[in-house]
């Protein structure tokens, strides 16, 4: 008889990592984005957010096919292409995850019986570094921070932290919003390395005490990181990195980002419409996989005029072209987009032309924490 493999804390082996897409395989948005640095947000690797602030420094992130061994074939590249020696107080170049509160509600955290977490992840550098690994109670405005170090090779580091059991009234918020997040520091002004490193206990935030002891990852444009093979677990153990389906991955980002309405090149592209006898026609869609919350819609490509939608109706009467619906109901699971009544609106079906043969149309779903 097999026995199911448990590690040491007594944690399933399956689903025990809270990490998504920790093996760096899903990149809806891009595989690469160059210039980098100037602003916070989401652009190659799903579920991994760059936040950045003040720095002159700028970087190209990849998803790169250079990962360790029998973990991941695939890690996240920063490649420094604009150094900056003169850090101002505030700078700072965080790689980050955010976690929903009801994600983490096995840690037990601020309560009685709260467990350990054990933090594992591979890196490796153009040279040797010293960078910061810390974990964030966004509900409570707690952390706890360690240090890590990179060389040329690919290492396994394992970081446990410790039980925040606090005063017993600083449980994470159960619900949708962004609870815990793992911060990855690369680069970081006084503000943050002022101080002491919060590294023995989860303590109150003080910013200086965040990120004391890293080297920048600006120091030099000859400067890269990776890194894969992120798992976040209960318990004082690191176990084998999780592997999973590629189809599992991907229907984690989904909740998260997703993209629809991608129309090829190749002739007129046509949505049809419907609804209150033509005069406030109508279209939408149900997503393939629910979202966090109702997203935020991003439209890109479209008709020669400049990406808006253009009405018509059966005898092909146009109505005015709109860069956007007249109104739009967006949830987690569906949209709805209402365009305004034209010339021939009492006939009914529409539709909207959305493309041409030199053209693609679609839009993005974005409901990140």
């Amino acid at each position: 008889m097999t026995r199911a493999r448990q590690n040491a804390n007594v944690t399933a082996a399956v689903g025990r990592n809270m990490i998504i897409n920790g093996s760096m395989n899903v990149a809806q948005r891009s595989a690469s984005v160059t210039g980098l640095g100037a602003a916070s947000g989401y652009f190659t690797c799903d579920r991994w957010q760059i936040e950045t602030g003040s720095s002159a420094g700028r970087f190209t992130m990849t998803q790169t096919a250079d990962g360790p061994n029998g973990i991941s074939a695939n890690c996240i590249k920063l490649d420094c292409t604009t150094a900056d020696t003169s850090i101002a107080a505030s700078e700072h170049l965080i790689l980050e995850q955010r976690l929903e509160g009801q994600n983490v509600q096995r840690i037990g955290k601020g309560v009685a019986g709260a467990k350990q977490i054990t933090v594992s992840f591979y890196v490796k550098a153009s040279a040797s570094f010293t960078f910061g690994c810390e974990l964030v109670d966004l509900d409570n405005s707690r952390q706890c921070a360690k240090l890590f170090s990179t060389t040329t090779d690919w290492v396994r580091h394992e970081l446990t932290f410790p039980a925040d059991v606090d005063d017993g009234s600083s449980p994470f918020d159960d619900d949708n919003a962004g609870s815990l997040a793992l911060f990855f520091w690369l680069h970081a002004g006084t503000t943050f390395t002022g101080g002491t490193l919060n590294t023995a206990a989860f303590a109150n935030n003080t910013n200086a005490n965040r990120a004391a002891g890293i080297d920048s990852f600006y120091s030099n444009t000859d400067n890269n990181f990776f890194i894969t093979g992120v798992q976040m677990e209960i318990g004082p153990v690191a176990t084998e990195f999780e592997q999973e389906e590629i189809s599992t991955t991907l229907a984690k980002c989904y909740r998260y980002f997703q993209v629809s309405g991608y129309l090829e090149s190749s002739g007129v592209h046509r949505l049809v419409l419907s609804g209150n006898n033509g005069t406030a026609p109508l279209t939408g869609i149900k997503y393939p996989y629910t979202m966090r919350a109702a997203p935020t819609l991003n439209y890109f490509g479209g008709n020669s005029d400049g990406g808006s939608f253009t009405v018509y109706a059966p005898s092909r009467t146009q109505g005015t072209a709109q860069t956007s619906p007249s109104s739009a109901t967006i949830g987690p699971q569906s949209t709805r987009w209402n365009f305004t009544s034209h010339a021939d609106a009492a006939k009914d079906p529409h539709w909207i032309d959305v493309g041409t043969a030199s053209s693609q149309f679609g839009w993005t779903q974005d409901a990140e924490l």
